[in-house]
């Protein structure tokens, strides 16, 4: 069967590039949009492609938030596309009409692997940005608890692990998204902090004062960034700033054990690792004028967790108790509207080579089971 795919998408034109040959290219208007303006975006807009331009996607993306085979396929195009879908516009059309002086919404993002909800959240990172948020972005936290960096015993939290130079990328990523946006706001932090007997930052100073901090000095990177979320906190509540926290593989927070070993070669429990505290208190409804997004994944820590995609199965009882109540919003597959577009999409950019036998589309369709992830893997090679 894959054979005759690859055949078939080979050995010349299909249904598609017959078209295009008769009548000309096909039209932007049938597998793109213009209207870059994400809060314009609607039901007339669904399963189209519009782009991100290169200093959005370098600002809000350069340290991650996008999937690896995505940013290779960016490179592929020369462009930043992504489709408008019906679970970043559900979730863009409750924040239309959120009363934000009400405590924090919590969207909770699930579904099958390779659905879509990364792209999903980028979707909803470019709308944040686009309406003035500060962006409290984590592109892929299990990162944290399988691989770190460097560990280091905290010298607050007797008996947990500092993780130094993660921090300090994290506190990094945040200055790049939000830079620009801090400095027009204008945000001090509320309180003394002292660090040493030498450094601290007083009361009254710049919040990009905190960050530097915490960028230049490693060693209390995960200090600041506890003290960067409640300062966050504090301002959305007062109405000074409007808050967007978008987590990935937010599960992996509530996971019984993560990979990193003490000296005993014990491993320890997500709860332990001081970096993981201030995400987990950030996504309380304990505050107002902002939004938590989050999304659940079985590839976050969870290889002897497989059994199903549902959020009360991922987060545990712990997790799901923590973010309730919430809005789950489930992310499936392509339908057969988005599926059409993304392949007219390929063909415009040449990622499906010129085709001759119709139906390829069918079986690529049937091979993929309309995934995204799958479908992109499968056009890969023709």
């Amino acid at each position: 069967m894959i054979r005759g795919a690859v055949q078939g998408c080979r050995s010349g034109r299909s249904l598609y590039s017959s078209l295009a040959a008769t009548k000309g290219s096909p039209k932007l208007d049938d597998f793109r949009t213009i209207e870059q303006d994400v809060d314009r975006h609607g039901p007339t807009t669904v399963g189209r492609f519009y782009t991100i331009p290169n200093d959005v996607r370098k600002q809000l993306f350069s340290h991650g938030g996008l999937p690896k085979n995505f940013e290779k396929q960016i490179k592929t195009f020369n462009e930043c596309c992504l489709m408008v879908r019906r679970p970043a516009l559900e979730i863009i059309d409750h924040l239309r009409r959120t009363d934000f002086e009400r405590p924090v919404n919590r969207f909770v993002l699930y579904g099958e692997d390779g659905a879509g909800k990364s792209l999903c959240l980028a979707h909803l990172l470019h709308y944040g940005h686009q309406q003035q948020y500060v962006l409290v972005h984590v592109p892929w936290l299990p990162n944290w608890l399988k691989r770190p960096k460097e560990t280091a015993n905290s010298s607050t939290t007797e008996g947990s692990l500092d993780l130094p130079l993660d921090g300090a990328a994290w506190l990094v990523h945040f200055k790049n998204q939000n830079g620009p946006l801090l400095d027009q706001l204008a945000l001090t932090v509320s309180r003394d902090y002292v660090w040493t007997k030498r450094e601290t930052t007083p009361a009254g100073a710049p919040l990009v004062a905190l960050i530097d901090h915490g960028i230049n000095r490693a060693k209390f990177s995960c200090d600041v960034i506890a003290g960067l979320l409640k300062e966050l906190k504090q301002h959305s509540t007062a109405g000074r700033a409007r808050t967007m926290v978008v987590i990935d593989g937010y599960n992996a927070l509530f996971h019984p054990h993560t990979r990193i070993l003490t000296e005993n070669k014990v491993r320890l429990t997500p709860d332990r690792i001081t970096l993981t505290a201030p995400f987990v208190d950030i996504t309380r409804n304990d505050w107002t004028n902002g939004v938590c997004v989050l999304a659940v994944d079985r590839l976050a820590l969870t290889e002897d967790r497989m059994a199903s995609c549902l959020p009360l199965y991922l987060l545990y009882r712990e997790g799901f108790e923590h973010l309730d109540p919430m809005v789950p919003v489930r992310v499936d597959g392509y339908d057969d509207t988005e599926f059409h577009s993304c392949i007219q999409y390929y063909l415009d950019r040449k990622w499906i080579q010129s085709t001759e036998q119709p139906g390829f589309d069918v079986e690529l369709k049937m091979l993929s089971c309309q995934n995204p992830y799958q479908l992109m893997q499968l056009c890969a090679s023709l």
